[in-house]
């Protein structure tokens, strides 16, 4: 039995250097592939690609939590996550280059709190500290 702040991804391999991912809670399905750099043919997400997904996405999401909690909203903020692999082996992530544009004016009163929210994501929180995490913002209000 999971726990509350568990949750269970089925995962199958489907050949071909692809699998297949199914969220246990919501029953959404995605595929992945292998990158064409890795001998795949790059037709999906990869799981590194994911990895950049899901740094992007929580930090929209963290950002939009504490926004929430002071009456202000950030619909329209644009996340943009460039993955950077190591040249040198062994293969992994080297960079997360994020560039965050946020609906807002740059003198607004919670721009810290967001721009600490963005840093301190859960994702960016668990990324190996060899992963180069720069980030930056772009206040258009």
């Amino acid at each position: 039995m999971l726990g509350p702040m568990s949750v269970s991804i089925s995962i199958g391999y489907l050949g071909e250097l692809r699998c297949e991912a199914v969220h246990g809670p919501s029953g959404n399905v995605l595929q992945t592939d292998a990158p064409r750099d890795n001998h795949g043919k790059g037709e999906a997400f990869s799981p590194t690609d994911l990895v950049a997904t899901a740094l992007g996405t929580c930090m929209a999401t963290t950002m939009a939590l504490v926004a929430r909690q002071h009456g202000v909203e950030l619909a329209g903020t644009k996340v943009t996550v460039r993955k950077e692999m190591s040249a040198e082996p062994p293969r992994r992530i080297a960079r997360l280059v994020a560039d965050v544009t946020v609906p807002l004016p740059a003198a607004h009163e919670l721009r810290e709190r967001l721009e600490h929210a963005a840093h301190a994501c859960p994702v960016a929180r668990s990324l190996h500290p060899d992963t180069a995490l720069p980030v930056t913002f772009v206040w258009q209000g």
